[in-house]
């Protein structure tokens, strides 16, 4: 039998050294290389890292039961990643065709260390970016025009190379932008300038959040910042738990009236009161007994939603959950393993697992009304080599999302699809080709959806 060590690291899919902090290594699940053997299945084998006592599966009693979701309503902008500081958006008008429109570059793209992970946003009939290389651009939202284009490389940093990660919000026609580069900037959304920057300790992966006159983000030595957005003055910090390995994408902090709800890497979902950083309760979103080496890496990558008094936050450690947001205490949980943000729409919650199930849940219990796998039927043969020999094994794709548009289900993947599912059913009703692989969720502003790639591409969907 392997070691621990030995088989937590055959497992890993890629393992990073940041140049901002020697210490922490941030695992990257978006990366399609192979560079080894990841897994001890067999060729088209899955491996799951849930115990086989614990298999997710419909409730019977929920078969054909209907469940209510939000009225349609159109977005006229989606200022922060999650579209709202609670970081939840209801059932969107748009896209109802589900066709290309038109595909922009707005900068570089994921290559040789560099990686796209920031999450777009839009206001005043504007897109705002970040590409590869710390780069903010905005693009105007009908014709996807580059309208100004603003590096966050300070110039004087010596120690920092690579600036990837990070993400944008806006407010009141500024933009606020956290930085592989250790800093937090603000600039003017009309023409890019930049306003203040701030020092950070450590390198920021997660795109901010920002209500109350204050920035809240979180650094990748699990340390939560505060600005202010005038000034950028800093303001109270809380430090989590250090934890050594991390997913490559991170997190934002999701805020409810003077509750901030922050997730980190060290598995900890922890509430704090905006004004002073006090902290209200600590949840760990990590499993008691982990049997597999992937469940060690306790990261809540995913944006915690707040939704009607509730946090719901799936980790990578294989814990789902609905926590009640005034008392902390556990309301339900399910062995899903995530890495992106779920969903709370109505009666349900939907959520896409790591593996590719989409995951549509009771909001109150979290009994299960349906679930789709995305990856069914999956050929893992490998690609090249020469006569059946060598070549590299392919990997399933990472799906991200959901966006609830038209009661439909709209969920990216690294595999150049979106996919569209009925979210009453879980019927696949529409796979569109949008030749590009993408890791954030899509979002929606107007009559459009946009998924940003990997290939830093920005794509308009109508």
């Amino acid at each position: 039998m392997m070691n621990r060590p030995t088989f937590l690291a055959a497992l890993l899919v890629a393992a990073l050294g940041v140049s901002s902090c020697a210490t922490v290594n941030r695992l990257n699940p978006f990366d399609k290389r192979d560079d080894g053997p990841v897994e001890l299945a067999g060729e088209g084998q899955r491996i799951s890292i849930i115990p086989p006592d614990q298999v997710l599966e419909a409730a019977p009693a929920l078969k054909g039961v209907d469940f209510a979701l939000p009225p349609v309503e159109k977005l006229a902008a989606w200022p922060v990643p999650g579209g709202t500081v609670e970081q939840v958006i209801g059932n969107v008008d748009a896209a109802p065709d589900l066709s290309v429109t038109w595909r922009k570059s707005f900068g570089l793209g994921t290559k040789r260390g560099r990686y796209v992970t920031a999450p777009p946003v839009g206001a005043d009939g504007k897109i705002f970016l970040m590409d590869a290389e710390g780069w903010v651009a905005a693009m105007d939202a009908r014709s996807g025009a580059q309208l100004w284009r603003t590096s966050t490389n300070p110039g004087d940093n010596k120690r920092d190379r690579l600036g990837f990660g990070g993400g944008v919000a806006y407010a009141d026609g500024k933009l606020y932008v956290s930085s592989g580069y250790r800093e937090v900037l603000q600039m003017d959304a009309q023409s890019g300038a930049i306003g203040w920057r701030a020092r950070t300790g450590e390198a920021i992966h997660g795109a901010p959040t920002i209500s109350g006159g204050r920035v809240f983000a979180v650094a990748i030595d699990n340390t939560l910042h505060t600005f202010d957005m005038a000034t950028g003055a800093p303001g109270w910090t809380y430090q989590a738990l250090s934890e050594s390995a991390r997913i490559l994408s991170a997190s934002s902090p999701a805020i409810s009236g003077d509750t901030v709800v922050a997730a980190f890497g060290s598995g900890e979902l922890v509430a704090l009161r905006t004004a002073n950083g006090n902290d209200l309760w600590t949840e760990a979103l990590s499993r008691a007994s982990r049997t597999s080496a992937l469940s060690e890496i306790r990261d809540i990558p995913g944006r915690p939603a707040i939704y009607q008094g509730d946090v719901f936050a799936v980790s990578h450690s294989g814990v789902f959950s609905a926590t009640d947001l005034r008392t902390g205490q556990a309301r339900w949980s399910l062995p899903v393993v995530g890495i992106t943000a779920p969903v709370p729409a109505g009666d349900v919650v939907f959520v896409v697992s790591k593996t590719g199930e989409v995951i549509c849940a009771s909001r109150e219990n979290g009994q299960i009304f349906w679930m789709r796998d995305l990856n069914e039927g999956f050929n893992a043969k490998k690609q090249g080599g020469i006569f059946g020999i060598g070549g590299q094994a392919k990997t399933r794709p990472i799906w991200s999302g959901p966006l609830l548009a038209n009661d439909r289900l709209l969920i990216v993947g690294q595999n150049g699809e979106l996919v569209a599912l009925n979210a009453k059913t879980g019927e696949i009703t529409k796979r569109l080709d949008i030749k590009g692989s993408s890791i954030t969720s899509p979002i929606a502003m107007g009559d459009t959806v946009y998924v940003v790639t990997q290939e830093a591409d920005l794509i308009a969907i109508r």
